[in-house]
């Protein structure tokens, strides 16, 4: 087993992390934007991490038509795109000194077992109720730092209980690695200083926070964004088929000047006008986040 030592964080280093299974829709431009910003506007690095960890949920072309799609909004990234779906081994050496600490314990328990429970109750930590059935593999949310804390950039300090989250899931009884422990891994990896992503992912942060903990890995800072949401209240998602991203030079135009006002940057009428590049340039030059007003959602503009 191979034990990574990680330097301390020190230049600003950001991301931006979709999972490909579909094109970008213009809730993903924010997350995209709002991360770009945050780092440019500093002068730090902004990568590019493909979460491919779940194929069936990935078709085929989706991550090389949303790499195009940043290029066509002007969102370039440092250095190489990463690629978690080669990365099996990476996460399986983090899922050895989970179970060394006795922080991850084997479940078989289905869905249908405890679906009258609002979260997996722990049934399989003293043990696999069917050691021959297939296994899932579990984070031990009653162990490590109650309540869990930490800062938000934007929504300030938080505390969560993560014994009322329940035992998140860290690898599937397929064999497949879930996301909570993929991402703690390449964000440690990748020397990641900041987090910048939608509120949707702010629960998720107390188990990151505990795996970051257990592992010594480098805790980075945090801001969650708001959520772009339909007519409906429904967050735009590919899931609830929000339409894809503009793919012609006025399209482009307009929706990165929303994405800026969805930002509450309050970018100049004129700027809509401007290229990719220009809108860029000026979001860099006037990025603050303390614009951001702290409400959880803003409404899609129309033609997104």
């Amino acid at each position: 087993m191979t034990h990574m030592n990680f330097a301390p964080l020190s230049r600003y280093r950001g991301r931006f992390a979709p999972t490909p299974s579909g094109p970008l829709h213009f809730g993903s431009l924010v997350a995209a934007l709002g991360s770009y910003l945050d780092a440019r506007a500093v002068g730090g690095e902004w990568r590019v991490r493909i979460e491919d960890i779940d194929p069936p949920r990935c078709p085929r072309g989706a991550a090389d038509t949303i790499l195009r799609q940043l290029e066509a909004f002007g969102l370039e990234w440092d250095g190489e795109v990463l690629w978690q779906h080669p990365r099996g081994g990476a996460y399986e050496d983090a899922l050895e000194r989970l179970k060394a600490l006795g922080l991850a314990y084997p479940c078989s328990c289905s869905r249908k077992q405890w679906r009258e429970y609002a979260i997996y109750p722990g049934w399989c930590r003293s043990g696999a109720g069917n050691a021959s059935a297939p296994c899932a593999w579990r984070l031990r949310s009653d162990r490590g730092e109650h309540p869990a804390r930490f800062d938000d950039r934007l929504l300030g300090t938080l505390a969560f209980d993560p014994t009322l989250l329940g035992d998140v899931v860290l690898k599937r009884k397929d064999a497949l690695f879930a996301y909570q422990l993929a991402v703690v891994v390449d964000d440690a990896e990748q020397g990641m200083t900041d987090v910048v992503r939608g509120v949707d992912l702010l629960d998720n942060t107390p188990w990151q926070r505990q795996l970051q903990q257990a592992l010594g890995y480098p805790r980075p800072s945090y801001l969650h964004l708001p959520l772009i949401v339909a007519d409906n209240g429904q967050k735009l998602s590919k899931q609830n088929l929000a339409p894809r991203l503009a793919d012609n030079d006025r399209g482009i135009r307009r929706q990165l000047f929303d994405a800026l006002t969805a930002l509450d940057q309050a970018p100049p009428a004129e700027l809509a006008r401007g290229t990719p590049r220009e809108q860029l340039a000026w979001g860099t030059a006037h990025w603050s986040t303390a614009r951001l007003a702290t409400a959880p959602t803003r409404p899609a503009p129309q033609e997104a």
